[in-house]
């Protein structure tokens, strides 16, 4: 029963926000407020499917809620899956699941067994198994596989070149690193690799350098968007930490 999930509370509270902040910019906050507090989850199931979303929504929606209540169901579908058929895309698709998941290394496993034959440089295995490799701090095998990468254009600005970038760092290879840093550097914008960049900064010992960053960083957040400072605040708020280090 998903009403025995840990997640249950904190699933119940982010439903009844969601929908009431709908129905108050709809206007239907009379017929629906009450229902939405004393019927939590029932009462938001019900608003969701009678007031958000349309037919074509349904199946969509009920899906995303499985897995939402139950995310452990939607593992043991694909790792039965994969049981049944051991196939590259079943083998992607459940250590996808593992990663998200936070099984790290299970995840590692997949997509290391998943490199072969036709397979050995897939873009999207070795962009996920480098973002397994940095959750672990597995440099030296993010510093192996990124440059099977490293050309194509999306590689540019991801997070997976941010990691690559924080790899060298921590493997000898400071010019390297500072270069690829460097490419990700840009106003408004690559706030986490900026924020890394500043990091690697103290750690060579360059805190002017780094204070620079940082308040860069910071001078930037009022000019952007709300949602964008939301997206954004990890960085904001460590780079404001970090002005304090090196003021």
């Amino acid at each position: 029963m998903f009403f025995y999930n840990p997640n249950f509370y904190y699933v119940s509270i982010a439903l009844q926000a969601i929908c009431a902040i709908h129905c108050i910019r709809k206007g239907t906050q009379n017929k629906w407020i009450w229902i939405i507090v004393f019927l939590p989850i029932v009462g938001s199931i019900a608003y969701i499917f009678t007031e958000m979303f349309n037919g074509r929504d349904i199946k969509q929606v009920q899906s995303g809620m499985g897995v939402l209540l139950n995310p452990g169901g939607r593992i043991k579908q694909l790792e039965a899956n994969l049981h049944f058929s051991d196939t590259f895309n079943n083998r992607v698709a459940l250590a996808d699941a593992y990663l998200d998941s936070g099984y790290t290394n299970k995840a590692i496993q997949l997509y290391e067994s998943s490199l072969t034959g036709p397979f050995t440089e897939h873009e999207h295995v070795l962009t996920r198994l480098i973002l397994a490799y940095y959750v672990v701090h597995q440099y030296d095998d993010i510093v192996r596989i990124a440059p099977k990468i490293s050309r194509l254009p999306q590689f540019n600005h991801s997070r997976a070149h941010t990691f690559y970038a924080v790899a060298l760092s921590y493997t000898g290879n400071q010019q390297q690193a500072e270069k690829e840093f460097l490419a990700l550097n840009g106003r408004f914008s690559q706030f986490e690799s900026r924020y890394q960049y500043g990091l690697f900064l103290q750690r060579e010992g360059r805190y002017e350098d780094a204070r620079q960053v940082f308040n860069r960083i910071v001078g930037e957040a009022s000019h952007l968007s709300g949602r964008e400072r939301r997206d954004n605040r990890i960085w904001f708020t460590g780079a404001k930490e970090e002005l304090k280090k090196v003021s």
